[in-house]
């Protein structure tokens, strides 16, 4: 029987838990800051350069003569990394083998983005591997999110994010931009390489904890005469299963028909074109033009935060080939001014210029450029204009709802059927919160209402699914992360990093005393993805 291999949500938690870019601070600024203007030097619209040394198998170049109609068959003949038989490889590929269905459901999701991927993989020279880091870093998922701070298909943190040029602000997160990310990390990647000796095991290991961990494990090794390879170096833990996660799925890909297994199909061709809107458009407004949903269009563009696109640029939009023409010429004919709709206030007592931009989804810098406004300071009576957004708020977050379907129909391959026997103070919420389901699921599977009194000693049925970072029982784009208390926190410093609010803190940790929290605790966080760092 053939088997899709699967690990949906092992690697969803893998990813949530990676410090890819948390802990990655260059020993040597100057450097980083070389090898980066190299790269920038000749970098160019149309991708990547071409700056690592033609290390590429004869196989790999021969690839690019041959045709293949599915991109992951493509992918599978054109590895180039040797995969030793040990037995940290073995246990990850022996886990992939044992959960069927995985590479089905990742490359559901991988589907709209992968060969835009693999063309600035290509374009570089860079190995085809480094097409599967988002399956470890993110599962593919753009609104992936860590409980440091990273996020994205690659996982960028916020100030790594910034080191290679992704713009983070309250309308647009360049970490969640596809093709700009997939620049950054494939530039993060070169330098990586080129910085440890040219030594691609090194660099994904320096990519997961950090260069300088690696350094000095490299550094400890050598004094003592050890072997440095990457297999004998003491690095953390999460980094040791990081690289035989990712080689077990080289493994599994290039010889696919030795594991029996089917390889899902990806069309291998450009299925998305990067249209330029030249100026800031309402996102619902883009999806009538492209005769889209808007879900479609939030789906290929995450990195937009709000109802419409920054108006500081990117001017340019991911959209399906097939449109792409239709929608600009159709934009064509649209002046700027009507891009986005815009509605005239009249400042009344007790506004702010805050206030006003919080109650319309904008920002005061907005309002401030829009209106000429050289301060915050507005007074009773003084017009503005407001730029609105064409449809409901509950519209613009119609594509989670659509996500989180999918999401739990993905969780469904690997859930379990577990029992819960009620104890004396439990609710249904206490219960959805410690089985991460919600209280209307539940309720669902044990014929029950939401507000229902429980009985002690009253046996549930729970679909529990392994540990993964969603938060399924809400409309927005949420990640549930776990956050270890430090010397000095407090819940509400806790609270100011994640955006959320401390009353919230308290209650999804069930919490006694405010002020009574100590190191090493660890807090329940369900975080916004939008609103973070933003």
């Amino acid at each position: 029987m053939k088997l899709f291999f699967s690990l949906f949500t092992i690697l969803l938690l893998s990813a949530c838990q990676s410090t890819s870019f948390q802990t990655a601070n260059f020993p040597e600024e100057t450097i980083f800051n070389q090898e980066r203007s190299e790269l920038e030097e000749q970098d160019d619209e149309e991708g990547l350069t071409n700056l690592v040394e033609n290390e590429s198998s004869q196989a790999t170049e021969e690839l690019s003569k041959k045709h293949y109609d599915n991109l992951w068959l493509k992918l599978a003949e054109g590895f180039d990394f040797e995969v030793p038989d040990n037995s940290r490889i073995a246990i990850q590929r022996d886990y992939y083998l044992r959960h069927p269905k995985y590479l089905k459901q990742v490359s559901k999701r991988a589907e709209p983005f992968l060969w835009l991927i693999v063309e600035q993989i290509e374009a570089n020279n860079l190995p085809f591997e480094l097409a599967l880091l988002p399956i470890v870093e993110s599962t593919f998922d753009p609104y992936a999110y860590s409980y440091a701070g990273a996020s994205g298909l690659w996982q960028f943190m916020p100030i790594s994010g910034a080191r290679f040029g992704l713009r983070q602000d309250w309308w647009y997160d360049g970490r969640r931009d596809v093709y700009a990310s997939t620049r950054g990390a494939l530039r993060y990647m070169q330098i990586l390489h080129r910085y440890l000796g040219n030594d691609w095991l090194y660099a994904f290991a320096a990519y997961n904890s950090g260069e300088g961990r690696v350094e000095r494990a490299i550094a400890k090794n050598r004094k003592a005469g050890m072997p440095v390879d990457y297999w004998n170096l003491d690095l953390p833990k999460e980094t040791e299963k990081y690289v035989p996660k990712f080689l077990a799925l080289v493994d599994i890909l290039r010889n696919h028909e030795k594991y029996d297994i089917d390889l899902p199909f990806i069309p291998n061709k450009q299925a998305l074109t990067y249209v330029d809107i030249g100026s800031q458009i309402d996102l619902s407004y883009a999806a009538e033009l492209a005769e889209l949903s808007l879900a479609e269009v939030q789906l290929l563009n995450p990195a937009f935060n709000h109802w419409a696109t920054s108006p500081d640029g990117p001017h340019k939009l991911l959209l399906p080939s097939v449109v792409a023409k239709s929608f600009s010429n159709k934009l064509a004919k649209v002046d700027k001014n009507k891009r986005i709709r815009w509605d005239r206030y009249r400042v009344k007592s007790g506004d702010s210029l805050s206030m006003i931009a919080q109650r319309n989804n904008t920002t005061t810098s907005v309002l401030k450029q829009i209106n000429d406004l050289n301060s915050s300071f507005i007074k009773i009576g003084q017009p503005l204009l407001i730029p609105i957004a064409s449809a409901s708020q509950q519209q613009y977050l119609s594509l989670q709802a659509k996500r989180l379907q999918d999401q739990e129909s993905t969780q469904q391959l690997t859930k379990k059927k577990v029992t819960h026997k009620v104890i004396e103070g439990d609710t249904l919420w206490d219960i959805s919160r410690r089985y991460k389901v919600t209280s209307q699921q539940i309720a669902k599977w044990n014929g029950l209402k939401v507000k229902q009194t429980l009985r002690l000693g009253q046996t549930l049925k729970i679909w529990k699914a392994p540990s993964t970072n969603t938060f399924a029982g809400t409309k927005k784009i949420i990640r549930h992360v776990t956050y270890h208390v430090r010397t000095g926190d407090s819940l509400g410093g806790i609270a100011n990093k994640f955006n959320v609010k401390t009353a919230d803190l308290v209650r999804w940790n069930n919490i006694k005393n405010s002020r009574m929290i100590k190191p090493g605790q660890k807090i329940k966080v369900y975080v916004d993805v939008k609103k973070s760092d933003s």
